[in-house]
């Protein structure tokens, strides 16, 4: 049973593959991003032979404890790229627990994250080929560490099945995770300053977390090779006991997950409130937009997006602080414009199959793209404009303000219209509804990426007029062209916003059908 388990989620990954030519080439580039990664931590594993023992048993011990780490803390995305082998999908399978576990467990090491963790640990047997026993050491070390480390995993995402099947959880959890990710760069900065400013305490740390389940595993290389059997030993017993534990709350919990699989139904809802509909015009325009707004407000697929706009002047004011300029907050509100302007650009992806009820109601096209993109407007407007002013009050170039404020709008209302075009003709994959932003099943990655890029790439052709007239400015000094660059944005903008309008609404007339069946595919 553990062997057909195997044989069932290398079958789904290759036919996977088979799907979409797109799929493979996303396969290969994520692929080829992991080797690079894995082949520089081996490398510098490699060199580490070379090193004083004790620099060594540090970085190992202290590397290890990260990834054990990461494991557990950020299990969504470790297995948010493979849900060929969810428990949920065999709660009415009688697989036998035991072999469940084991075909589960080594299920997990089939995939990118697996093959990268288990290529890194291997790599630590020949930081310790200073002998036979730390090479063995090593090897039992790593085996151990590898499969702690992907059951640790499996113990999160069950333990929080039942609280991932809450609607509010998911909203929550969604957002907040996007908020540490998005301000990794200022994180890791101030982790960097402080593991330089005490270096010397990093060996008493690792020294620290071997005796821990977070580093015993990873410690039994070194101590061998520094002639402490006898800890070696009694560090491979934690290790063991600590898998043998994870192991065992894996199985109670997926017991109870297999005979009360979550529900994510919800509970009795008051009717009679209409909410933004009973706010916007009674028009095919005006639903579209209330269901748009409702769909920001409430469905972190959306709201989850958004995150990282308030979180931009920090990140910049940061990068700002490193270079005593604070003068990048410049590129605060285009660049909020242009993630405000591309998010509808899978606006029908996002729908998925309810995309046939505007199909089957038969809504305009022209109606359907407008109240799309006036939905983004609704908010983007308005966080565009306090972006492009505010930060003169940390700058002080109030004369650069109005060509800022024209290469802001300009970048919004264009990139609205684009959207609206690029999404009434490409469908890309992205989460279902319900689920987290971050659990995207498998499809066309290599299709999501070529039009990603493309479009990116007319968009910043779209805009070169006032991205002219704010170089010239610049260069000039002159404020003729801030002002020209104010009227410029907008008009040329806007009249590009109503041309991507009409021509995503003439395709979208033409290739309705089509795009739902596309969207029936992708689910």
């Amino acid at each position: 049973m553990v062997a057909h388990l195997l044989r069932l989620k290398l079958i789904l990954l290759r036919n996977g593959l088979r799907r979409s030519p797109w799929q493979l080439v996303g396969m290969a580039l994520g692929g080829l991003y992991a080797l690079g990664l894995v082949g520089t931590l081996v490398v510098a594993l490699i060199l580490l032979r070379g090193a004083e023992p004790e620099l060594a048993h540090t970085v190992v011990v202290l590397g290890g404890a990260a990834a054990l780490l990461g494991w557990g803390l950020i299990p969504v995305v470790a297995s948010a790229a493979d849900l060929t082998l969810d428990p949920a999908r065999f709660t009415t399978a009688a697989i036998p627990m035991r072999q469940l576990l084991t075909g589960l467990a080594l299920g997990g090491l089939i995939g990118i994250p697996g093959a990268a963790t288990a290529l890194t640990a291997l790599a630590t047997v020949w930081t310790w080929a200073r002998g036979p026993l730390p090479a063995v050491a090593a090897l039992a070390g790593a085996a151990v560490g590898v499969l702690t480390c992907i059951v640790l995993s499996k113990v999160v995402t069950t333990a929080t099945a039942s609280l991932a099947s809450s609607r509010r959880f998911k909203d929550v959890s969604a957002i907040a995770f996007m908020i540490p990710l998005v301000l990794m760069g200022p994180i890791l900065a101030g982790v960097g300053r402080g593991i330089s400013a005490s270096t010397g305490f990093l060996p008493d740390l690792a020294a620290t977390l071997s005796w821990t389940p977070l580093g015993a595993t990873w410690s039994l290389g070194g101590d061998v090779a520094a002639g402490r059997p006898g800890a070696a030993a009694l560090k491979l017993l934690i290790a063991v006991a600590t898998l043998a534990v994870l192991a065992w709350c894996w199985k109670l919990l997926l017991e109870r997950a297999l005979v009360n699989p979550p529900y994510a139904g919800s509970g009795s809802r008051k009717g009679g409130k209409l909410g933004l509909f009973g706010l916007l015009p009674a028009t095919p325009a005006g639903a579209i937009t209330a269901r748009a707004l409702t769909y920001w407000l409430r469905d972190p697929r959306y709201s989850g997006s958004l995150v990282v706009v308030p979180l931009l002047p920090i990140l910049l004011a940061f990068q700002g602080s490193q270079s005593g300029d604070f003068g990048v907050l410049a590129i605060a509100a285009p660049m909020a414009a242009f993630l405000l302007a591309w998010s509808i650009s899978a606006d029908v992806s996002y729908d998925n199959t309810a995309f046939a009820l505007h199909l089957a109601t038969g809504v305009r096209g022209v109606d359907d793209r407008l109240g799309r993109a006036l939905a983004c407007l609704a908010f983007g407007l308005p966080v565009v404009l306090i972006l492009a002013v505010g930060q003169y009050f940390f700058t002080g170039d109030w004369e650069a303000l109005p060509g800022q404020v024209g290469l802001s709008l300009g970048i919004l209302f264009t990139g609205l219209g684009l959207s609206s075009v690029v999404s009434a003709r490409y469908t890309v994959v992205v989460p279902l509804p319900g689920d987290s932003p971050f659990k995207k099943p498998p499809g066309n990655v290599g299709q999501t990426m070529a039009v990603q890029f493309a479009g990116m790439g007319i968009l910043a052709l779209l805009v070169l007029p006032e991205v002219g007239l704010l170089i010239a400015q610049t260069v000039t000094g002159n404020a003729v062209f801030g002002w020209a660059n104010l009227a410029v944005g907008p008009v040329l903008g806007l009249a590009l916003f109503a041309a991507g309008i009409r021509l995503g609404g003439k395709w979208l007339d033409a290739r309705g059908p089509e795009l739902l069946a596309q969207l029936t595919v992708n689910r």
